[in-house]
Parts: structure tokens; C-alpha cells; sequence
């Protein structure tokens, strides 16, 4: 924590892939995964960053005008970044009169948070909804996501925890005493491949998925990326280990490139351009297979 304060990248209300019921998602910044196909890449880092939209871009030169360190430009066409020259003092997302460039992360403490969350209590006591904390990595920031949790349970108010499992045991656990419900993310079960997908192996991951399923309620989310994991031998895999743990439902999530387009905005490369997006063929036989093993399934889109 930041002088008792979170690094929040966004608050999304009436969030319905969260968990049950209408949810607000908290989406704590920063993550020690970083997956080739991550839809959300502003979440990764542990630290606030700017985003550009050019779309926006009126080239008032403002932030040309004010940045400390020469790393905006323009030439004929548009703006320009020098992103390793950038050092994200936010001068240019505050001098922006068209939010051309914005600034992503910000650090709230939970009780500014949990404001947030009971505004609309309401939508939650009517659809059995609550507050899910996602990422990027909670775990990350676990002394402030368990007193969020801790706080907003003595609301009264139905709590998720959304997680990779990529932390210790010790501090996974101390969280999860304040969780109703665990989303945990479940991308490969061979340790070289989860790897080279994400970065890390996944023996941690494993390990605490086991010991949290014995413990809190908890869902599997399983990202179904062409080429990495949606051959049947590799569901197989996934929907025995979800069997093993008594797992109550499996949540399927089709790859898309919705979130593709938002690498160069923070100076980052997309490196799965042209990936064909997960087909209904896949999905329905992906489906088949965790129905086959007794789980119920959900798909997102």
C-alpha cells in the first residue's frame, strides 16, 4: 500500500461476468503475469502510466508545451510519443483539454473505494451481486485488498475475489479470510507452457488453486486462446483438475482482440497480431468436455 492507499486503474459498476448477481469489479493495477494475449495491459504495471488516444487529438501542442523531458513531438500526421524518454510526471494528461492523453492508476484508500462500491447496494441486495476485486493482480496490493474486503463484508455486502493464485500461501490465505467467493484463473496445466504464455510457471498457481478450493467457494476462469491451450487434451487436462477440486462452475473465455489496439497507446507491442479469435466449433467443444466431467459451465463474451 501507498501510505495506507491502493493503485486502482478502474471501478466498473453494474458489472455482470464477475461473479453472481450485479457486481461492482474494483481493478487493482499491477501484476506479475504478463500474458501474451492480455486484453487489459494498462493493468499490468505497478504503477500509474498515461494512455494516448490520437482519435481525441486536436493538436493544441499544449503537451508539447509542458512535458519536462522532450518526449512529445508532432509531425504532419500527429502526435508523437518518445516512451523512453516519458517518466510519467502526468504534466501532459493535466494540461490535455481534449483527455487525448489520460493518466492510468490512481491511489484511493478503501474507504474512498468503498464508497464507491455501496452507492449502488441496492442493485446488489435485488440480484445477489457484491463487490468483486480483480487486477491486474489483487495480491499484489493484498493489505489493502483484504481490509477492502474485511470492510466491505461487515456491509453486509457479498465479496469475490478475482485472481491468478500467483502469491504466497500466507498471503493468499490472509486474504480469503475476508472472501466469499474465489474466480480463479486456470490457463495451462503443463508448467513450461503456462510459461511461456505468461511468463511464470504455474507450480505456485497450482499448488494454491488446490488449497483454495478447500477452503472458500470457488470458480475457475479459463481463457481459451488459439494455439496455446484449446486443443481437447489441454481442456481435458483442466476440467479433470477442476473435477479433483470439486470445482462448482467453469467460466470460458473466448480469446477476442478487443484489447489489442490498446498496447501502442502505452507504448507497448501487441505481439499476437492476427490470431484468429476463439470460433463457436472450439467454444461448443471446450463446453462438451467440463460438461462431461460434471461441471457446469458459463460462457463470456
Amino acid at each position: 500500500m501507498n501510505d495506507g492507499k491502493g493503485l486502482i486503474f478502474n471501478i466498473q459498476k453494474y458489472a455482470i461476468h464477475d461473479g453472481p448477481g450485479i457486481r461492482t469489479s474494483v481493478f487493482m493495477k499491477g501484476c506479475p503475469l504478463y500474458c501474451k494475449w492480455c486484453s487489459n495491459p494498462e493493468s499490468q504495471r505497478a504503477h500509474p502510466e498515461i494512455m494516448t488516444y490520437d482519435i481525441r487529438c486536436i493538436s493544441c501542442h499544449r503537451c508539447e508545451e509542458i512535458c519536462p523531458v522532450n518526449a512529445i513531438s508532432f509531425n504532419e500526421k500527429r502526435r508523437q510519443i518518445d516512451w523512453e524518454k516519458c517518466d510519467n510526471c502526468f504534466k501532459c494528461s493535466g494540461e490535455c483539454p481534449s483527455k487525448a492523453i489520460e493518466r492510468i492508476g490512481n491511489y484511493l484508500t478503501v474507504d474512498e473505494v468503498l464508497n464507491e462500491v455501496l452507492a449502488d447496494e441496492i442493485f446488489y441486495r435485488n440480484s445477489g451481486g457484491g463487490m468483486t476485486v480483480s487486477g491486474g493482480e489483487p495480491l499484489l496490493q493484498w493489505e489493502f485488498v483484504a481490509e477492502l474486503c474485511r470492510k466491505a463484508k461487515e456491509k453486509g455486502i457479498h465479496t469475490v475475489l478475482d485472481t491468478c493464485g500467483f502469491a504466497s500461501w500466507n498471503v493468499m490465505e490472509k486474504v480469503l479470510k475476508h472472501v466469499d467467493l474465489v474466480l480463479f484463473d486456470v490457463k495451462h496445466m503443463a508448467a513450461t507452457k503456462h510459461k511461456e504464455g505468461t511468463g511464470v510457471d504455474n507450480e505456485l498457481i497450482m499448488s494454491n488453486a488446490g488449497k483454495t478450493a478447500a477452503l472458500v467457494r470457488t470458480w475457475f476462469r479459463v481463457p481459451l486462446i488459439p494455439g496455446f491451450n484449446d486443443s481437447p487434451e489441454d481442456i481435458r487436462k483442466i476440467a479433470e483438475f477442476a473435477r479433483s477440486l470439486h470445482i462448482e462452475k467453469v467460466s470460458l473465455l473466448p480469446y477476442h482482440e478487443l484489447g489489442s489496439s490498446k498496447y501502442a497507446k502505452i507504448g507497448k507491442t501487441y505481439s499476437m497480431d492476427g490470431l484468429i479469435p476463439t470460433d463457436e466449433e472450439k467454444l461448443k467443444t471446450a463446453t462438451a468436455i467440463f460438461e462431461s466431467h460434471g461441471l457446469k459451465v458459463e460462457k463470456e463474451r
